[in-house]
């Protein structure tokens, strides 16, 4: 159906609605409550909106929920509900890798029918509470044709008036504001290819008075665009993006260019906006698995094959740079090496991703790298992707290659996140992981293609950030999803200690963890470096994790649990500090605390040496965490 037919479609029936028909359902509310009882949904019909509570306290008050459809309509202030039903979802799931071994489906459900006569459509909205959060979407059940032109959202977020609010975009510093006054700034400058300013990408963050933190975010976003956040005079409203996330790198016609409306079929259903909620900033730590509890379940099959692990870039471009970072690799105990751009060429249209470079035998270190139990993930570009994805996809399994890192992929159109999921999945059918860079931001995708191991979407490691930088993200881009933040140990760049690194690994969820980012293994040979026995062993994927302590830009302490030990780590910002850290997280019985800390603050932090030390404890013990500025500690704990 072409454009003007879908608009003729949905501007069936434009007579008003009755005024008593209106009034008759302008009190009507529906209600659902997670599980703990604790937090409490509702949605209002007359006009259509929605409400949350959390521990009795007002999270949103009454908030518009609508679709902006062409020709100016809006489907949802003018329908009436025709229905409803409540149901209690229970049970589990267990992901191939995440922040706990078994991820809880309980939740209160509530689903309320409605008819919009302007338009001829037949919806419904979804609410959903769970003990860590709440969603909301909307499900188009008829239409008077097979497809409905959508150009928007207007659903808000009316927060309370004391919420301080953290938000970011791009790959730009966090911006600590009120709801009314989001403006991040991004990093680099917008370019045409962006969505103009004063947006945010989500997550964000927003603490209430009494530490109550809510991070709103999306999860099962699918054949949708992506959603931003734009200050109102009342809070915060959606805004889906038009234009390519911060394009940059190499792009085709068309590539740059705004979609201002796309089309949705009959039966479709929009992404969760949800809401994660915790009574403090540390408890969100242990809410990160709702984002992927509410996407599809996996639509690969058996996924046994996707293993998560620790990995290393190769930094030079010749056979005997791939052949000495493996040795390397498999002395620190790491999982995978990575080729980055430009082992083939350098990304253009004429580079062909499926030929190395002269100096590198590809095969001989692909082969050298299994016989040592590693894996090999090769960087391509977006363009080579786009034009030869069939011939990479046969060539790389040919060649026994386990991933891929794709690199300048951008999304936000519904073309740019349909580009993405058709990716992951044809890697996904071929056996290959998935670790996107760039602009992207999670939304639940590592559920229903469990290959999709890693992505970027963050200001990383790589810049160089403050240490304030690095205790803000566990409390709010870290906790949509996966975050490859790129470790960068012993870095004379470094603005943070040693120890801080090294803690950043078990603070960090991320199944594919970059460690060394700037180095090769001549910068570690010919000297004992005993505290990386902390990166040799730090695992990337969680039985259990416990969060201890945090405030948003200040410090964070978590601890993780993987076959039988804990991993903690401990991050602060610019200021030094002392933490006691119960340890009734540990099983019964006597543990062995093997501590990387930091020494005497050093000139400059990332001189501050790291000492180790062993201590016996039990978990009726607290253990106290001394902080450099700009510090850290990682602790493992083993039975005793």
């Amino acid at each position: 159906m072409d454009l003007e037919a879908s608009r003729r479609g949905v501007m069936l029936g434009l007579a008003a609605l009755p005024a008593a028909a209106h009034a008759a359902k302008a009190s009507l509310r529906h209600r659902a409550t997670s599980p703990d009882g604790r937090v409490e949904v509702e949605l209002h019909t007359g006009p259509l909106g929605w409400s949350v509570r959390y521990n009795g306290r007002p999270i949103l008050t009454r908030s518009p929920l609508a679709l902006r459809l062409a020709e100016a309509a809006v489907l949802g202030p003018q329908a009436i509900s025709t229905a409803s039903s409540t149901r209690q979802i229970k049970g589990n799931w267990s992901p191939p890798f995440g922040i706990r071994a078994v991820s809880t489906e309980a939740c209160g459900e509530i689903t309320v029918t409605l008819q919009d006569r302007a338009s001829a459509i037949t919806f419904a909205a979804v609410a959903r509470a769970y003990d860590a959060g709440v969603a909301i979407r909307f499900h188009l059940i008829k239409a008077p044709g097979p497809s409905v032109v959508v150009t928007g959202e207007a659903i808000e977020f009316r927060l309370p008036a004391d919420a301080v609010v953290h938000a970011s975009r791009d790959e730009g510093e966090y911006q600590t504001t009120h709801q009314t006054a989001v403006s991040p700034i991004p990093e680099p400058a917008l370019t045409a290819s962006c969505d103009p300013p004063g947006l945010a990408d989500v997550p964000l963050t927003a603490q209430l008075g009494d530490g109550t933190t809510v991070v709103i975010t999306e999860s099962d976003r699918l054949h949708y665009p992506r959603m931003m956040l734009k200050s109102t005079e009342h809070g915060l409203t959606t805004r889906l993006m038009q234009y390519p996330g911060r394009a940059t790198g190499y792009s085709g016609p068309g590539d740059t260019e705004a979609e201002d409306h796309f089309t949705l079929a009959e039966g479709a259903q929009t992404p969760w906006r949800v809401i994660v909620l915790s009574p403090d900033p540390a408890g969100l730590l242990e809410r990160q698995d709702l984002i992927p509890t509410l996407a599809s379940p996996n639509r690969l099959g058996d996924v046994s094959w996707v293993k998560p692990g620790r990995a290393i870039r190769i930094r030079g471009f010749t056979t005997q740079a791939g052949l000495d970072t493996v040795d390397f690799a498999a002395a620190r105990r790491l999982d995978y090496v990575e080729w980055d751009a430009h082992w083939y060429g350098d990304g253009t249209d004429p580079s062909d991703a499926t030929y190395a470079i002269p100096a590198i035998d590809i095969r001989k270190v692909v082969d050298y790298a299994r016989s040592k139990g590693l894996g090999m993930i090769l960087y391509v570009d977006r363009v080579p992707a786009m034009r030869q994805l069939d011939a990479i996809l046969k060539t790389y399994r040919s060649w026994g290659v386990a991933g891929i890192k794709f690199g300048f992929v951008w999304e936000g159109r519904q073309s740019d996140v349909d580009f993405i999921t058709n990716l992951v999945r044809a890697c996904g059918e071929h056996g290959l992981l998935v670790n996107l860079h760039d602009n992207l931001r999670p939304a639940g995708l590592e559920r229903t293609y469990p290959n999709y191991i890693a992505l970027e979407g963050v200001r990383g490691n790589e810049h160089f950030p403050t240490a304030a930088h690095n205790c803000t993200l566990p409390f709010t881009r870290a906790i949509a999803g996966p975050i490859d933040y790129t470790i960068c140990y012993a870095n004379p760049r470094n603005r943070t200690t040693n120890a801080h690194q090294l803690a950043m690994a078990a603070v960090y969820y991320n199944p594919l963890t970059f460690l060394y980012w700037y180095d090769g293994p001549e910068k570690y040979a010919g000297r004992n470096w005993p505290e990386l026995a902390f990166f040799d062993e730090c695992p990337t994927s969680w039985d259990r994790t416990v969060a201890l302590s945090g405030a948003i830009g200040q410090h964070v302490v978590v601890a993780r649990r993987n076959k039988g030990r804990w991993y903690l780590g401990a991050l602060t910002n610019e200021q030094g500090r002392d933490l006691t850290v119960p340890l009734h997280f540990l099983e019964k019985g006597r543990w062995r605390a093997r501590r990387f800390a930091d020494g005497l603050p050093g000139a400059q932090a990332m001189a501050t040496p790291v000492i180790l030390s062993e201590d016996i404890v039990t978990p009726h013990q607290s253990l106290t965490l001394r902080l450099a500025p700009s510090g850290g500690q990682a602790i493992i704990f083993e039975p005793a």
